[in-house]
């Protein structure tokens, strides 16, 4: 009889269990029997094990074999665990000692011909074995995320024969290069590419600033998606601590982030057709959905009231709590999703309001009923975003003189501002605290309260106010929240002004 140890690591939401593959090979009828919970990808790896170490010139016990994937009472699903099987046949049949693999965790999918494929989840795999000081053999391909770990320990093995050759200390595979952290530069193209919209692109810089989420309010063609699609270039880099985190839910999404990607904020715009799960996570083995895919970065969610409104709906969790919770019968997964929101939208079936409008009054009612007050409630601002009057279209100067860079800056001393008063954005600032970094006169606590009564606002509507004012102002550089500040967030009311004519 013969035994092998061999470690690997499963995947269960973004955690990265410990998996003990232990290989026992007995006298008998040859068998090959996988126990521990596999599933139906992991039970094929009978054969494609047994082809590889064939097709590799390696001995294939025709004996009982038996392989259990400890701990035995969590589910095991994919290709990953394919070369630690492997490795531990080699191990139980005396072909490689079983020293060779002490401290060292292996993945990959093996092809037919021994050839080491990529898997998914490679990344939260790569944190804990940092954490257990261990070496993680990896394939060559699919591995560049792990370049974000820093001081990590991999090597890349391309075939099965080479790999054992290195763990005999016969040759030597490739290990893994250093990331070279460069800060990102626009991607998106530059706010001069915008002809006028002066207060939408204001408002993207107040957003950026706080952390607000935002919506675009006005008729087709206004340029509303051009403006979100710069929101990201005015936010700054991803930290390193972000971008592992953002890496490693596109890591077990299936979607790993090239190395040129890791350190930008994701932005993701998913087609109003989408389904809830696919919007927030789910299916029979819970994935991620776009929200947590946006993490620390931007969800744009364009024609907003074409997604249906359970979808939308769904989404007022997440935006208050930082994080999706997916229950299933076996287990409950918790994946992060604190986005900024960015959404676009027309004012009415036709796209038009006013004289131009061929929508009735009602006709725009029932339109706008798709959204639910609530969900519209997590929008610090709404900008209406209106067409150029003649003349302008044709007029380069309209195009504004700041850029996305210069704008970049502007955006970033403002957080930085808030940063060191209260230690996170204004959007972050909870109620209680909103007395103590937005103090106001009474003065202004009177207009205030004046505004919100007109429009008819909830209470946490005039707490998002607030928070607006105080980034205004951290934009202008004061350090105490004036009315002007406070007047200048009202003008980014444009959907309560809008449901105010409406209802008379």
């Amino acid at each position: 009889m013969a035994l092998a140890q061999v470690l690997t690591r499963a995947q269960v939401g973004i955690d990265a269990p410990q998996i003990q593959v232990e290989v026992h090979i007995a006298g008998g009828l040859p068998s090959f029997t996988l126990v521990g919970l596999p599933e139906a990808s992991v039970r094929e790896a009978r054969e494609r094990v047994r082809a590889a170490l064939q097709n590799e010139g390696f001995e294939f016990p025709a004996r009982r074999i038996t392989v259990n994937l400890a701990p035995a009472d969590l589910p095991k699903q994919g290709g990953r665990f394919d070369l630690a099987i492997a490795l531990g046949i080699l191990v139980a049949t005396g072909q490689l000692p079983a020293e060779a693999v002490n401290n060292y965790e292996f993945y990959g999918e093996l092809s037919l011909s021994g050839a080491v494929k990529s898997c998914t989840g490679l990344l939260p795999a790569g944190l804990a074995a940092q954490k257990q000081q261990r070496v993680m053999v990896v394939p060559a391909s699919g591995s560049d995320e792990l370049q974000l770990i820093p001081g990590i320990r991999a090597i890349q093995a391309c075939q099965l024969r080479p790999l054992v050759a290195t763990l005999m200390g016969q040759q030597q595979l490739p290990g893994l290069t250093p990331l070279n952290q460069s800060t990102p530069s626009p991607v998106h193209g530059c706010l001069t590419d915008i002809i006028g919209q002066q207060q939408g692109k204001q408002a993207l810089m107040i957003a950026a600033s706080g952390g607000h989420n935002l919506l675009f309010l006005g008729p087709p063609g206004t340029g509303k998606t051009m403006l979100a699609s710069r929101f990201c270039d005015l936010l700054p880099p991803l930290t390193i601590e972000a971008a592992l985190s953002v890496a490693a839910i596109h890591s077990i999404a299936g979607r790993p982030r090239r190395p040129a990607q890791l350190l930008q904020r994701p932005f993701r715009a998913p087609h109003h057709s989408s389904s809830a799960a696919s919007l927030v996570g789910g299916g029979g083995i819970p994935r991620p959905g776009e929200i947590s895919l946006s993490h620390h970065g931007v969800l744009f969610l364009d024609e907003l009231p074409e997604f249906p409104r359970t979808v939308l709906d769904s989404l007022r969790e997440p935006l208050e709590s930082g994080e999706v919770v997916i229950s299933r019968a076996a287990a409950k997964l918790t994946f992060p999703a604190r986005f900024q929101l960015i959404a676009a939208m027309n004012p009415s079936p036709c796209g038009e309001t006013g004289a131009q409008s061929r929508s009735t009054p009602e006709q725009i009612r029932r339109y706008l009923a798709r959204l639910s007050g609530p969900f519209l409630d997590r929008f610090d601002l709404t900008v209406e975003v209106s067409r150029l009057p003649p003349g302008q279209l044709t007029d380069d100067s309209q195009r504004g003189t700041l850029t996305s860079t210069e704008a970049r800056q502007q955006v970033l001393l403002a957080r930085q501002r808030a940063l060191t008063r209260q230690g996170c954005l204004n959007a972050e600032l909870s109620s209680s605290k909103l007395n103590q970094y937005v103090g106001i006169s009474s003065e202004i606590a009177d207009f205030t309260e004046r505004g919100v009564t007109r429009l008819k606002l909830s209470i946490r509507a005039f707490h998002r106010l607030l928070r607006v004012s105080r980034s205004i102002a951290d934009l202008d550089d004061c350090d105490r929240v004036e009315q002007r500040h406070v007047a200048q967030a009202f003008g980014y009311r444009a959907m309560d002004k809008l449901l105010t004519q409406l209802n008379g």
